[in-house]
């Protein structure tokens, strides 16, 4: 409930004022001069203030009036305060409303009014605050990123703001940490972040990538094995575990250890200890365990494939990071990043580049940049540079092979595709281009398209004489069929 203070001398129109207020759902304060306002507005929080403008010291002049507007102001420069008199002076009006005053009303007043500018008042007075908090934390941001080693991940999305936010929180605890998010998204980058901020930073930081190891090896390459612990195993070799003993260890692609590794992993991050492969003797080490997976760990539980108390163990807190396709404003920072400031980008790339679905996020995104770069033909590169089709609306145009009455079905799921739709012309293997250079305009793609009687009959015989399937197979609409079929004088029935 929205809080509006009234300052008045006359106890009358404070109760008048605040019994209209109260029965249009605001709290109501009162006091009677001007110290009272100002012992009160210390005391509790105002949505906004409606004040007399001549007190006990004088009638008509508004000097109190006057003080006491521009004291709030001094307290809280941006509450609403209306302004109300029975002797109203153009001039002063013009001074306070240019010092800040939200309204200035005379009495008798207009109930309407009053409450029409009191609801326009607090939306607005809200909507500034939220503004100023929102102003604080961005700034907050900003001044933690400037101090950050963000090792040189590029981003300009507020998913991964956010998702750097909580890296950075979470990198100054010693809890584990496990990344999800898909393929190529940048989970490595996001474990660079924790370890590069934490206080193990210059403790040794070691990466396995769990899901590239042998099996028959996991145990070794983890723990470590002794001498002829296994064929080959000519000498003692330490683990990842040991080897990153006081700092962190990143194991990427957690979800596809097998479940006799978990078993020896859930008792290295409960207890710290662990024996190497082919030795009796116990060691331990303190490590910071990160762990990063494209599975669904929640599904592997249930389907028995990975055990829910390691998953507990590994999952203190969840780091997750968006697809590419949902976090498209770090798209082009990207790009730019990928490309170099010697290439810049056409309007259908920058289109295509947005649009595209980019299945193998920010990986396939660099990869496309390094061929449109190895390709381009100038500096500036275009859709085709990057391998993408360019971007046409749902709805295919002239360059369409498909009539909408055609195949209704089909365009009526286009429609309501809420992904962009890529396409290019689909055009037979055996059609010439016809030479229009003597026309005034070009064709369409429908009259382009030549084909001889020979196409026609062939896909009239192959379709059984099914119309839409022939004009499909040809790359022509129904009616350019039909002209066609005029033209070489077939049957149409």
């Amino acid at each position: 409930m929205d809080t509006i203070l009234i300052v008045d001398d006359n106890h009358a129109i404070c109760q008048a004022l605040g019994l209209m207020l109260e029965l249009n759902d605001y709290r109501v304060l009162t006091c009677h001069s001007p110290e009272d306002a100002l012992g009160l507005l210390a005391a509790q929080d105002v949505d906004l203030v409606i004040q007399d403008m001549n007190f006990t010291r004088d009638t008509t002049s508004g000097e109190e009036g006057k003080q006491l507007f521009y004291a709030l102001r001094e307290r809280q420069g941006d509450l609403p305060i209306i302004l109300m008199t029975a002797w109203t002076q153009l001039e002063t009006a013009v001074e306070l409303v240019k010092a800040g005053a939200a309204d200035y009303m005379g009495k008798p007043w207009d109930d309407a009014k009053v409450l029409n500018s009191i609801t326009n008042l607090i939306a607005l007075y809200k909507l500034s605050r939220a503004n100023h908090r929102l102003e604080r934390v961005n700034h907050q941001r900003q001044v933690a990123i400037a101090d950050a080693d963000l090792c040189g991940i590029v981003f300009g999305s507020g998913a991964m703001q956010r998702c750097i936010d909580l890296a950075l929180q979470l990198a100054r605890s010693d809890v584990s940490v496990l990344i999800t998010g898909p393929n190529g998204a940048g989970k490595d980058k996001l474990a660079d972040i924790l370890h590069a901020n934490s206080p193990l930073k210059n403790k040794p930081f070691i990466k396995v990538n769990v899901g590239a190891l042998p099996m028959d090896l996991l145990e070794a390459e983890l723990f470590g094995a002794e001498a002829g612990a296994f064929t080959g195993a000519t000498k003692a070799r330490i683990g990842r575990f040991e080897a990153a003993d006081g700092g962190t260890l990143f194991l990427d692609e957690i979800g596809n250890l097998p479940l006799s590794g978990q078993v020896k992993l859930l008792r290295v991050l409960q207890t710290g200890e662990f024996e190497r492969l082919g030795s009796h003797k116990t060691q331990k080490v303190k490590v910071r365990v990160i762990s990063a997976t494209n599975a669904d760990l929640a599904q592997d539980i249930a389907e028995g494939r990975f055990r829910e108390d390691l998953f507990y163990r590994l999952n203190v807190i969840e780091l997750a990071l968006s697809p590419l396709n949902q976090r498209t404003d770090d798209i082009l920072p990207l790009v730019q990043h990928f490309i170099g400031s010697e290439f810049s980008l056409s309007k259908p790339a920058l289109k295509a580049l947005l649009h595209h679905r980019w299945p193998g996020n920010v990986r396939e995104l660099e990869n496309a940049c390094k061929r449109a770069v190895l390709l381009a033909q100038s500096r500036v590169l275009t859709e085709t540079d990057f391998g993408l089709a360019p971007v046409v609306s749902a709805v295919r145009a002239a360059t369409s092979h498909i009539s909408a009455a055609s195949e209704p079905q089909r365009f009526e799921q286009r429609q309501s595709d809420p992904q962009p739709v890529y396409a290019s012309a689909s055009i037979p293997t055996n059609a010439t281009f016809a030479d229009h250079s003597d026309r005034g305009q070009a064709p369409s793609a429908n009259e382009a398209i030549e084909v001889s009687r020979e196409d026609i009959e062939a896909a009239l015989k192959q379709h059984h004489g099914v119309i839409a399937r022939v004009a499909k197979a040809l790359g022509l609409s129904r009616q350019a069929l039909y002209r066609r079929m005029d033209k070489f004088g077939l049957d149409k029935s």
